[in-house]
């Protein structure tokens, strides 16, 4: 789909960085400090980096969206069109890596008008406007759709869409790919690139598959850490950074076009005893409207299943409705004897306790199941619902942060990690309790080349100790890393 996008002339917007850093409040460490770099205006850069490296800490940044005095510690300056960034107003539109937190009224169109009303853009403009944006996200639903029923894909082209409306001098975009179809990403990227053809404006977008955007791009600024002060590993076009640097910076977790990450082996044993199984399942949010169905499927320990199919095809629904989270719309779903071990066999009338060490989730939205004040606290909770000796509380939380390279952050607040942190914290708190069947929703998202790895790795170990692995993905390298069994979903 080429998408076509009319709007005003927008004069692009200069962003810099002067010696610049932000350590949030609550963490003890910088997400970034000592950032010097200029972004011309119209220039359209890829910022790259390892996870967790300070990228979506310096976009919040230039967007003005990170808040006070009271909320963390700043140092330098961060300028758009030579002002402090925090007053830019209207002239920085920004996509956040979460969609859920710039969903703010409950109606598709009215979400999308939001920013220009604030702008005060002109009654009779407005409405063509959010026409024409999510025409050119590719976001085919009715004005009045309730955003609550929009998948976690439909939000992020809400959300671009909102940026677009607004038409703002530089355009900020964090990971806005990620929860995407194929499809998705296509008419995403192309929304941008005519947006940008038409008003000439900046560009700085973080992703972590970067193949998609590189065509758009003419520059790539990639960050990392030395001590607690963040450098720039590369800086320049995409050819000199990528080519000429390849080896180097996908040893340091960026994806590299023509360095892909290891897979872990196959599986060494077949699959065991079928521990869930559907009949005839319909699936839905709410109640009388059906997402998805009628499936039949068996899950057996010691495999993963894999649920792929576009946005909006009821996966996620699907993955919820498995894991016990919420009730099926119409059929059946039923624990083995051995899973459901004394209780009725549909997961969704277990207790909370009954669901802890049978079955694991992990949502798509991180922030959706955080709990605690810091993250040893957060990878606890499980554990001590259970009942656990603190010893073993203490052991299991060590080993899963030093896994998932969490160890530093043991006493940061879950809220201040990068996007790609929120997820591995939430895998290892599933992990936590041991669960025997654990359904995972896009576990890579945020996830760098090394980490991304890691973290196939760890599910695949999961798998050879026979647990059962639901994994709800677009990301097909998964698919394949973990051979999983793939059932494709269509709306």
């Amino acid at each position: 789909m080429t998408s076509s996008v009319t709007v005003d002339v927008t004069l692009p917007a200069a962003l810099e960085a002067r010696s610049w850093g932000w350590r949030y409040a609550t963490r003890r460490r910088w997400a970034l400090r000592e950032v010097s770099l200029t972004i011309e205006p119209g220039e359209r850069v890829l910022l790259l980096g390892a996870s967790g490296s300070g990228k979506s800490t310096l976009l919040q940044g230039l967007g003005g969206v990170l808040g006070g005095a009271d909320e963390g510690e700043e140092l330098g300056e961060l300028l758009v069109d030579g002002a402090p960034a925090a007053g830019a107003h209207g002239r920085v539109g920004m996509v956040l890596q979460d969609p859920d937190t710039q969903t703010i009224l409950t109606r598709v169109g009215d979400d999308v008008a939001f920013g220009c009303e604030n702008l005060g853009v002109p009654s009779d403009e407005i409405w063509p406007r959010v026409d024409a944006a999510l025409e050119a996200v590719g976001l085919d639903v009715p004005v009045e759709r309730s955003t609550a029923a929009l998948s976690g894909g439909q939000k992020q082209r809400l959300a671009l869409a909102g940026v677009l409306a607004m038409r703002p001098g530089a355009i900020l975009l964090d990971e806005p790919t990620a929860n995407l179809d194929p499809a998705g990403v296509g008419e995403v990227t192309d929304a941008v690139k005519a947006a940008l053809d038409a008003t000439g404006a900046t560009l700085v977008v973080i992703e972590h598959r970067i193949d998609v955007w590189l065509p758009l791009v003419d520059r790539v600024i990639v960050l990392g850490a030395a001590d607690e002060t963040t450098i720039v590993l590369a800086d320049g076009s995409p050819d000199a950074v990528l080519g000429e640097r390849g080896g180097e910076l996908a040893a340091a977790g960026v994806w590299v076009p023509g360095h892909p990450p290891a897979f872990p082996p196959a599986p060494a044993n077949r699959p065991g005893p079928v521990l869930l199984e559907t009949h005839d399942l319909v699936v839905s949010r709410r109640r009388g409207v059906p997402v998805a169905g009628p499936i039949d499927l068996h899950l057996c320990g010691g495999e993963v299943l894999g649920i792929a199919g576009a946005n909006g095809a009821g996966k996620s629904t699907l993955g919820l409705t498995l894991a016990g989270l919420i009730a099926a719309e119409s059929g059946q779903v039923a624990a083995s004897v051995e899973l459901a071990a004394g209780e009725r066999p549909d997961p969704a009338k277990w207790s909370s306790r009954a669901l802890l060490t049978r079955i694991g989730a992990v949502l798509q939205s991180p922030e959706h199941q955080l709990l605690a004040r810091t993250v040893r606290e957060e990878l606890s909770v499980g554990p001590r619902a259970l009942g656990l000796a603190e010893s073993e509380v203490a052991a299991r939380s060590d080993d899963l942060m030093r896994r998932l390279r969490l160890t530093a952050l043991a006493e940061a607040n879950p809220y201040t990690l990068s996007g790609g942190e929120k997820r591995r914290l939430t895998v290892a708190a599933a992990l936590a309790t041991q669960p025997r069947v654990l359904m995972l929703d896009e576990p890579t998202f945020g996830q760098d080349a090394v980490t991304w790895a890691e973290l196939v790795g760890i599910i695949a170990d999961l798998r050879e100790q026979g647990s059962a692995i639901i994994v709800v993905s677009h990301d097909d390298d998964v698919m394949r890393a973990l051979h999983a069994r793939r059932i494709e979903l269509r709306p």
